[in-house]
């Protein structure tokens, strides 16, 4: 490329005469330039900069998408670990402790400490604050309600020592040999009476059983009653003390006597269906300083968490009460 040259036209000579730039001009003008250059390459390398990931940047960005995938994952399954906690809990308040007698566990103490949200300040700063901040927080909530459900369980094996005589007289078992829960016809509640047709409060659990199916006592105790009963068919009645009695009717057969001494999981009697009975089965009732209890609360030492709620929808079944 040639250099530019400049003329001027000269009135005097009548002619064009060429000019020659100062010094001071010509290094205005490659200052310019170079101050033109300068900042030409600043907004392109800004746009490239904010359009264009580094190489770091991208790794970066790949490892935060990884750690926020991480975070949520954990958060789900502390989720799940906490719903467990409170089934938990919820035994640990409504079955435990009633059987034993012991004062539940107040809420402020299942979550002590776990509300306060100015522990997380230092976190606060992170990107996705919110999501580390409630993570950390069931992380802490977790360890809490597992610390306050382990001296629970300590507290409650003490108490059982001491109770051991107490909680051998529980009738804490099914009746029948029910595993697999297929033999668990009706519980506890309002039904239609299968003869009358009516609504009628049914004060025991029916199990659908063939005849001659040996029927077990649930707990230690004393037969304090043997025989026929209106209504029930031949029937034996447990006293368990601490005021538990059981009630087993529509039997076939009675194998024990009035005054006799049992202990949990003996054989007592078989299925029949004797009495007001539209089939072969057994109807067991728990009865509580002399007001009938729900016999589906005391299966503790028989069912796991997962069949207890399989045999609460089972039992719900209005359709299948046998007497």
């Amino acid at each position: 490329m040639r250099k530019k040259v400049f003329y001027v036209y000269n009135p005097n000579t009548l002619s064009y005469e060429r000019v020659y730039p100062s010094f001071r001009k010509r290094m205005a003008t490659v200052f310019r330039h170079l101050l033109s250059g300068i900042i030409l390459g600043g907004i392109l390398f800004s746009v490239l900069n904010y359009f264009v990931d580094s190489p770091r940047e991208k790794m970066l960005k790949r490892e935060n998408q990884q750690m926020r995938s991480q975070y949520k994952l954990l958060s789900r399954r502390l989720d799940e670990a906490l719903d467990v906690m409170a089934d938990v809990r919820e035994r640990d308040a409504n079955l435990y402790r009633v059987i034993l007698q012991a004062d539940p566990i107040s809420a402020a103490v299942w979550n002590a400490g776990t509300d306060n949200v100015s522990r997380y300040q230092d976190l606060m700063n992170l990107s996705d604050a919110d999501l580390v901040v409630a993570t950390t927080q069931k992380v802490e909530q977790l360890n809490r309600q597992l610390y306050v459900q382990t001296n629970s369980i300590n507290e409650l094996v003490k108490l059982g020592q001491q109770n051991e005589d107490r909680i051998n007289c529980l009738p804490a078992i099914q009746p029948v040999s029910n595993k697999d829960l297929k033999r668990t016809a009706s519980g506890y509640g309002l039904r239609i009476d299968p003869i009358y047709k009516t609504r009628k409060f049914h004060e025991g659990m029916d199990f659908a059983a063939d005849i001659g199916t040996p029927v077990y006592v649930t707990g230690n105790g004393t037969v304090v009653e043997t025989g026929w009963k209106q209504g029930y068919g031949k029937t034996i009645v447990i006293n368990h003390g601490y005021g538990y009695k059981t009630r087993y009717a529509h039997l076939s057969h009675i194998s024990v006597r009035n005054g006799q001494k049992v202990i949990r999981g003996e054989e007592i009697g078989l299925v029949g269906n004797t009495g007001k009975s539209t089939g072969p089965h057994l109807h067991y009732e728990v009865i509580y300083k002399g007001k009938h209890d729900n016999p589906i609360n005391y299966y503790f030492f028989d069912l796991s968490p997962a069949d207890y709620d399989r045999m609460i929808q089972i039992a719900e079944n209005q359709g299948r009460v046998m007497d």
